[in-house]
């Protein structure tokens, strides 16, 4: 039905204008929300000052954006002292190695203190050894000092299938040790020299960060673990005990005990840079679908999908080589 009616066409062209300001004005107030939880929920305040805190937990690797964050905390004047969590059974020694070095570096400017929670094991330990100061439970493990060498032989396997592989390389030692046949004598000393000169690299870090003699840190590094209560006996750790044990330490070196400890977490997934994360928090839970696709991946893989070169890690269930 046509309308005619002046009064009632002109109702409707109001009508439409006030449908359309609400419209623009409810997207700008979307927009202004977005922003706001972009700006202020992304995490804490970490410009006021604090006590900084880390979680090194799972398998230790080379992760860059780890040791971007420490480096912040090691510029940034606000975090007044350095408290990492671990709770690893190691992993790569040169990851181990790079996490160290980078503490180490927090060091020089501020007190670290590790807190062993559950583990801290082979190249675990190598991270709370950095430290100026090392808290566990009486339960927690603590050890494993050592580093394996480990590769598949399936030589047994190829000949059962009747498969032959051929190689023709520039040396003998070229691509050795190979899961294609047994090792010879040279690359089995080969890898031996290597494992023993990373292993050596590591006791001397626990003799001098531990303040042991070579000796002592020798007997302890036989690969062998220990609870929190032994590893105060034999000087593995400082003190058992949780926070309030943290605090009265930072107060002895002049670190205010009222500071807020603040989470540090780095950024872990690409679409976090587009995003806050709170509103990637927000979208899963709206959507119920994983926003935060390496935490995924990390669940399904066990966090060891990719573990190349020399290992320090303790092993559930399997066997811990420490050559010495």
């Amino acid at each position: 039905m046509l309308v005619t009616d002046p009064n009632l066409l002109a109702d409707r062209r109001r009508l439409r204008r006030k449908l359309g300001f609400w419209r623009i004005a409810a997207v700008i107030a979307a927009i202004a929300v977005v922003g706001a939880l972009a700006l202020n929920l992304d995490g804490p305040d970490t410009r006021s000052d604090h006590i900084a805190r880390i979680d090194i937990s799972g398998v230790v690797t080379d992760d860059e954006k780890v040791l971007e964050m420490i480096g912040e905390i090691a510029e940034n004047p606000a975090a007044k002292a350095l408290v990492v969590s671990i709770s690893s059974p190691g992993g790569t020694t040169y990851g181990g190695e790079r996490l160290y070095k980078a503490l180490r570096e927090v060091g020089t400017e501020k007190p670290v203190v590790a807190d062993v929670r559950t583990l801290a094991a082979s190249a675990g330990y190598m991270v709370a050894a950095s430290a100026d100061h090392i808290v566990a439970g009486e339960n927690s493990i603590v050890g494993s000092i050592g580093v394996i060498f480990q590769y598949a032989q399936a030589q047994d396997l190829l000949d059962k299938i009747g498969l032959s592989i051929e190689e023709i390389k520039s040396a003998p030692l070229k691509a050795e040790p190979s899961p294609f046949h047994e090792a010879s004598d040279e690359a089995r000393a080969m890898i031996r020299a290597m494992v023993l000169d990373s292993y050596d690299w590591f006791v001397d870090l626990v003799a001098e960060r531990r303040g042991m003699d070579r000796r002592d840190a020798v007997r302890l590094a036989d690969g062998s673990i220990f609870t929190g209560r032994q590893g105060l006996e034999n000087g593995l750790v400082d003190a058992i005990g949780g926070e309030p044990d943290i605090r009265a330490y930072l107060e002895g070196r002049g670190v205010d005990e009222a500071l807020e400890i603040i989470e540090w977490e780095p950024e872990n997934d690409p679409a976090r840079q587009l995003i806050s994360a709170r509103m990637m928090d927000l979208a899963t839970g709206f959507f119920g679908t994983p926003a935060r696709i390496s935490d995924e991946i990390n669940h399904l893989t066990g966090g060891k999908l990719f573990l190349d070169g020399l290992v320090s890690v303790w092993q559930v269930g399997g066997q811990e080589a420490a050559e010495h």
